[in-house]
């Protein structure tokens, strides 16, 4: 394990069982042929753990896995990747956790999951001289870990800022239930929010976009951007206020483009980028991403996130 990290990616890790696109879904005892099944790598912290490194950015990754098959795929495929995986904990007893998605022509994904060992997971689990060397301090599936729904957390982030680390949280919502209360603990202390339109919905009961950007930044987020699919995404921060359209893509499979975005926008933010340039490094990762099924292989190098963004404009306007 390395002694410090540019960015430390903390968070949910899945072992992902994924299809080629089919025509539809199957009837009850139907089989549906296929091109491919695959194991992959999945969830957030994972995922952008991935994505940056393909970008040559230093990143350790920190959660937990089980004392099975899935885990021990989980840290070779990291390791393989280059991503330094001393801060995952390995549970005996438990599962890791893993996903069924299965990918429809022409609709969204959909998804059969076990959160697995990372219920498990907490603060104490992530190497504190990661945290106090690093530039950026990743949690990706928040809400999904309730061992990180804990003032220990809080102060964690609250302590990381006052040390200049930036804090970048993303969500993963896996139930139904009542997450004001706790975001309204860790907000304060999260420099850069990253939830979905639809996760924002679900957490703050109303649709619109901008009104889900307005609260999480009037609860204590400094600059909060919801992510809206294939209609790009929202920025609302402290400095700037805009909505952003997407690139050119050949879609394949959606699976890892949230989670692409934000390795992009992290990427950004340690380039030294504008919020508009953060945004656009994010949504070049999440375009190269969903032109595989699988979640990081379809994902840009620098050099091809580089050539594709001077070769393509992003619609980006101002909001009033």
């Amino acid at each position: 394990m390395a002694d410090r990290h540019d960015v430390v990616s903390a968070g949910i890790l899945f072992a992902d069982v994924a299809c080629e696109p089919i025509e539809r879904l199957p009837r009850a005892g139907e089989l549906i042929p296929t091109k491919r099944i695959q194991l992959g790598l999945g969830g957030c912290a994972a995922n952008v753990a991935v994505d940056l490194k393909k970008l040559g950015i230093s990143v350790g990754v920190s959660g937990c896995v089980g004392d099975d098959f899935f885990g021990q795929f989980i840290s070779q495929v990291l390791d393989r990747e280059g991503v330094d995986t001393g801060g995952i904990r390995s549970v005996p007893g438990m599962t890791t956790a893993a996903t069924m998605m299965v990918n429809v022509k022409g609709e969204d994904r959909r998804f059969i999951s076990t959160p697995g060992a990372n219920v498990v997971f907490k603060a104490e689990d992530i190497p504190t001289a990661w945290t106090h060397a690093a530039r950026v301090f990743y949690v990706g599936g928040y809400l999904m870990m309730p061992g990180l729904e804990t003032d220990d957390f809080v102060y964690l982030l609250r302590d990381l800022r006052a040390k200049g680390v930036i804090t970048v949280v993303d969500v993963v919502l896996m139930e139904r239930r009542d997450f004001w209360p706790i975001l309204r603990k860790v907000l304060p202390e999260v420099d850069y929010f990253l939830p979905n339109d639809d996760e924002g919905e679900i957490i703050t009961g109303v649709a619109d976009p901008l009104e889900q950007a307005q609260r999480f930044h009037e609860a204590g987020a400094k600059n909060v951007v919801i992510t809206l699919g294939e209609k790009g995404c929202l920025f609302y921060g402290e400095g700037a206020k805009f909505t952003a359209g997407v690139y050119p893509t050949t879609f394949v499979s959606g699976a890892g483009a949230g989670d692409a975005f934000d390795a992009g926008f992290i990427a950004g933010l340690l380039w030294g980028g504008s919020p508009e340039d953060c945004v656009r490094w994010g949504s070049a990762l999440g375009a190269s991403c969903v032109r595989a099924i699988g979640t990081t292989e379809g994902v840009f190098t620098r050099e091809e996130a580089v050539a594709f963004m001077a070769s393509h404009e992003l619609p980006i306007s101002k909001l009033k």
